[in-house]
């Protein structure tokens, strides 16, 4: 962290709620933070820290030129932990854990708040879980820890039922949209609209695809989806072609296509496809398919995501093959 942070526009009232329970003395001790990726949670519990540390908080806001701002800003707060795997993708080690013990239990250097951030918190495996269970029954007076997750389902149980869950949801469309023209360069509503329907309108997944170049790998996908069905290639050699691209990008792709082409299905009405990109093809599956199949093929790629997303290592080849030649008979 290298500045002052502010939450996105879309959190102003969980961040009001979270400032009237400060107010009204009753701001638990841990706090778990979720919602889809890309919408700004680990930016929200970062703000929000920053706020209790702020020696002159302006409307619960942070103010931005006391000193320890000013801290905040140069990223060198004595009373905020950050804390987050050492590589990214890999998981919290039990000993950087229980290095938390020591910040926990000191004295605030500044006189006020300590405050813990730790994302993502499903990276903690049992050991490094336990060994934070502790610290968020008796964290000590004056102190906060705030948990960011987007996977709520590989937070262990008993780390969830030490914290106070606050959801964060999507923000609206327009909201988004304008966001992102904002934070992009040279892009218009239609194309932020476009870009925001592809990433479920998570804001930050969208900038993430503008500024990584992720258009021809979308095109792979669309292509391959198209030529199966079209017959110019096989489900094996899509498959092949598909070898270099991030597997769990791709079946969360998959999936966003066939639950718009299930609800194209189930309701016979074009204007539910959100993805203008692949609109010929999912209007031609929604109409020639039963919705029945499509739900099917939609629950297989899910699961299949899924279980990347706990680190199982699955066949990538033997994996796309399979779906794929589920995607080609649901025209036959």
């Amino acid at each position: 962290m290298s500045e002052l942070l502010k939450p996105f526009p879309w959190f102003d009232e969980r961040f009001a709620h979270l400032g009237q329970l400060h107010d009204q003395n009753r701001l638990p001790h841990a706090l778990l933070i979720h919602g889809m990726p890309g919408i700004g949670k680990a930016a929200f519990a970062t703000a929000f820290a920053q706020s209790l540390l702020c020696q002159s908080p302006v409307q619960g806001r942070a103010c931005g030129h006391c000193k320890s701002c000013d801290l905040n800003a140069a990223g060198s707060h004595p009373d905020l932990f950050i804390l987050s795997p050492e590589e990214e993708g890999k998981q919290l080690k039990v000993d950087q854990v229980r290095g938390l013990g020591e910040f926990i239990y000191s004295t605030a250097q500044q006189g006020g708040y300590r405050a813990v951030v730790v994302d993502p918190a499903d990276a903690m495996n049992v050991a490094s879980a336990n060994a934070l269970l502790k610290m968020l029954e008796e964290p000590g007076s004056d102190t906060i820890i705030l948990l960011v997750t987007s996977k709520m389902g590989q937070v262990l149980p008993t780390i969830k039922s030490r914290c106070q869950h606050i959801e964060c949801h999507n923000p609206s469309e327009t909201d988004a949209i304008n966001w992102l023209m904002a934070a992009a360069d040279n892009i218009d509503a239609e194309k932020a609209k476009s870009i925001l329907h592809i990433n479920r309108g998570a804001p930050k997944e969208a900038l993430s695809y503008i500024e990584k170049g992720l258009n021809e790998h979308r095109a792979q996908l669309i292509r391959g989806l198209a030529d199966i069905l079209k017959q110019r290639r096989t489900a094996l050699e899509v498959a092949q072609s598909w070898q270099k691209l991030d597997l769990e990008m791709l079946l969360g792709w998959f999936y966003s296509l066939l639950s718009d082409a299930a609800r194209g299905s189930v309701c016979q009405s074009p204007e539910l496809l959100r993805q203008d990109d692949a609109r010929n093809m999912l209007n031609a599956v929604a109409k020639k398919t039963n919705p029945v199949k499509i739900f099917k093929l939609a629950d297989k790629v899910h699961e299949e995501r899924r279980a990347i997303m706990l680190r199982q290592n699955p066949n990538k080849q033997l994996l796309l093959e399979n779906i794929l030649l589920e995607w080609a008979a649901l025209l036959n």
